[in-house]
C-alpha cells in the first residue's frame, strides 16, 4: 500500500509541474504574439490588432 500511495503522490507532483510548464509556455506564446503584432512593420497586421482591441473595449491611447 505504501508503494501505491507513493506512486499517486509522485503522479500528483508531475501533474502539478506539468501544469506550471503549460502556464509558463502559454504566457510566453501569448507575449510573443503581442510583441510580434504590436511591433509588426506590416501595417495591416498592426492595424487589425489595433482595431480588434478597440472593438472589444480596451483603450490603447
Amino acid at each position: 500500500m505504501s508503494q501505491t500511495s507513493s506512486a499517486i503522490h509522485d503522479s500528483g507532483k508531475a501533474s502539478l509541474l506539468s501544469k506550471h510548464y503549460q502556464i509558463v509556455a502559454s504566457a510566453m506564446v501569448g507575449f510573443a504574439i503581442l510583441i510580434v503584432v504590436g511591433f509588426s512593420p506590416i501595417e495591416v497586421i498592426h492595424n487589425a490588432a489595433h482595431d480588434m482591441r478597440h472593438s472589444t473595449g480596451f483603450p490603447c491611447h
